[in-house]
């Protein structure tokens, strides 16, 4: 098999499984608990902690452990947009993954905010000068994923910061699918995320267990909590903490490539990978930006055919891919970020998303691409 989905999920490393076990086995004790079990997983939460702020360069204590990225874009969008209201105007993009719009929606329909939704072109960029002209001097927020999870595309993230910042807005970006791809080092000059408010990551997309995250919000900003409880996480995330998975996801980030020299080795095998199923495969279509796009992401619209029968022509060769996010699967709804690059519904219908991990290699990829090719013939011939 060639498991060619990582941006839906990733296998768990070894090392976060096993830093995590004695913390679901002998380990067990209550964070929260004032006796020596408690005190141990107290401190191995604030060893995760720290190793997690350390990794994003920001202060520990920045850190809020969740239980991945829908909670956590939950957590960052609909907590500092009630704690810091404004002009209850909140600006994003429709080809943000469902937990970022529907969390808008959901501020719009209960708590009166206003959304302005900037306007992406076919490749699932936005214009810089209309998201200038969009701010207000009372905007609250300005949300934008790094990395589509989809098409791949990456948004100029310092320069939407600059701008918002301008107004005094502040700044959320989804990086769950960003993580290990792009430089997230928050306090360090020159990443692409330096000096944002607001950063969710999921540790099912890095090699930690389902259900492991982070959300950081920078210096101990106001947050209205979404959980109410006890009041862990320093108030901001109610709910006994997971500390074996805040142990796993700590020891799966270390356990990441450095990511400027990674991004460019795996550009080359994606750049490859593209250049030889355009080359073969008349019926594709690139989706996303050719050249700013995540180095893992190569997806494709194949206009006249299946996609869900592609889907199964791929898997019967051996290559496991998918037709976009996986929150959507089984819907038959058209892919929402295709539909708003202004792709028709039925071609957005037909959508592969083929996208690597960091041990993907180029023979495997040639093999993909010969089976997409493969594919895409037997699927011709049943259309025919």
């Amino acid at each position: 098999m060639i498991y060619l989905d990582n941006a839906a999920t990733t296998p768990v490393v070894p090392a976060a499984l096993e830093a995590a076990w004695p913390y679901l086995t002998s380990e067990f004790g209550n964070s929260s608990s004032t006796h020596e079990l408690g005190l141990r997983a107290k401190q191995a939460l604030e060893n995760a902690r720290a190793t997690c702020g350390a990794w994003l360069d920001v202060p520990a204590s920045d850190i809020i452990f969740t239980s991945g990225g829908t909670e956590g874009d939950n957590l960052a969008i609909t907590g500092l947009a009630l704690a810091y209201p404004r002009g209850k105007h909140i600006i994003s993009a429709l080809t943000e993954h469902e937990a970022v719009l529907e969390t808008l929606r959901f501020l719009e329909r209960v708590h009166g905010f206003e959304i302005t939704w900037l306007e992406i072109d076919g490749q699932g960029n936005i214009d810089l000068a209309e998201l200038t002209a969009a701010l207000r001097p009372h905007t609250t927020l300005v949300t934008l994923m790094l990395a589509n999870n989809e098409i791949g595309t990456l948004h100029p993230l310092p320069e939407i910061i600059d701008a918002a910042h301008a107004v005094g807005a502040l700044v959320h970006t989804d990086a769950v699918q960003a993580a290990g791809w792009c430089d997230l080092r928050v306090g360090a000059s020159g990443a692409v995320v330096r000096g944002v408010d607001a950063l969710t990551i999921s540790g099912h997309k890095l090699g930690a267990p389902k259900g492991s995250g982070l959300t950081y919000i920078r210096g101990r900003l106001a947050v209205e909590p979404v959980l109410h409880g006890g009041g862990q996480e320093f108030g901001r995330r109610s709910g006994t903490e997971n500390v074996a998975w805040a142990v796993a996801l700590s020891t799966a980030l270390q356990q990441l490539p450095e990511p400027t020299a990674e991004a460019t080795r795996v550009s080359t095998l994606r750049d490859d990978f593209i250049a030889q199923v355009l080359g073969t495969i008349p019926q594709a279509s690139l989706t996303g930006n050719p050249t700013q796009r995540h180095p893992g992401i190569a997806s494709f619209t194949c206009a006249g055919l299946n996609g869900e029968t592609l889907l199964l022509e791929l898997e019967q060769r051996g290559v496991i891919v998918s037709s976009g996010s996986a929150c959507a699967a089984g819907s038959d709804e058209p892919s929402h970020v295709l539909v708003a690059c202004g792709i028709d519904p039925d071609t957005a219908r037909t959508s592969i998303r083929f996208s690597f991990s960091h041990n993907t290699t180029a023979e495997e990829l040639n093999m993909a691409a010969e089976a997409f090719v493969s594919a895409v013939s037997a699927v011709s011939g049943l259309a025919q």
